[in-house]
């Protein structure tokens, strides 16, 4: 991903949240621009604290109390990739389903659409909602990082599987990629109007 492993504060959960939650961390601390795709979740880094719960005690078997707190201390500090200085630029797109999808019950769920709009609001971050007007798009279903470093040829796209992270770095995939995320780009919504539908959910609920 990076060349080579660096040490960082994810260090602390090693051992003690699997591996591939350290790898998205490290990956996305050194980006400088991440783009992403979400489906049915929103991305781990833009989730609440309360959001990231309701997810991690839906597993089953179901996680020990400890590791499910671990998992969300860890999600919760990726965020500071967004605040850091200088902050990564974000640009992800969601869809709408994701965005309807009332994790954690009704009072967790507007929290988190919420924070969404927040954090839509920082010069550094684009929200776009792809609508189900759009129909089918490229991806659909996947849960894609692409994320773009100093040094080109260390860029890296992660998908996640429900199995863990999958991780692709030779320049015809990476390219692939691209080419996807630009085509759901175009059946997007600009971000205001993006912003205006998450707001007509935060109604609906």
């Amino acid at each position: 991903m990076t060349g080579g492993r660096d040490s960082g504060w994810w260090d602390e959960y090693r051992g003690k949240v699997p591996a591939d939650f350290l790898d998205v961390a490290e990956l996305e601390h050194h980006a400088t621009s991440l783009r992403t795709l979400q489906t049915a979740h929103v991305r781990g880094m833009l989730q609440s604290e309360d959001h990231a719960r309701a997810l991690f005690d839906m597993f089953i078997p179901a996680l020990p109390r400890l590791e499910v707190e671990l998992r969300i201390a860890q999600r919760l500090a990726r965020h500071t990739v967004i605040t850091k200085t200088p902050p990564v630029t974000y640009r992800g797109l969601i869809h709408e389903a994701g965005l309807r999808m009332c994790v954690g019950g009704r009072g967790v769920a507007k929290e988190q659409l919420n924070r969404l709009l927040e954090e839509s609001e920082r010069e550094n971050v684009s929200l776009i909602v792809i609508p189900f007007s759009a129909g089918g798009f490229p991806m659909a279903g996947d849960s894609v990082l692409c994320a773009a470093v100093s040094s080109p040829h260390l860029d890296t796209t992660q998908v996640g599987t429900p199995i863990g992270a999958v991780f692709f770095d030779s320049p015809a995939q990476l390219a692939g990629f691209r080419r996807r995320l630009d085509a759901v780009g175009q059946v997007a919504l600009n971000p205001k109007r993006s912003r205006d539908l998450v707001l007509e959910i935060i109604k609906d609920l």
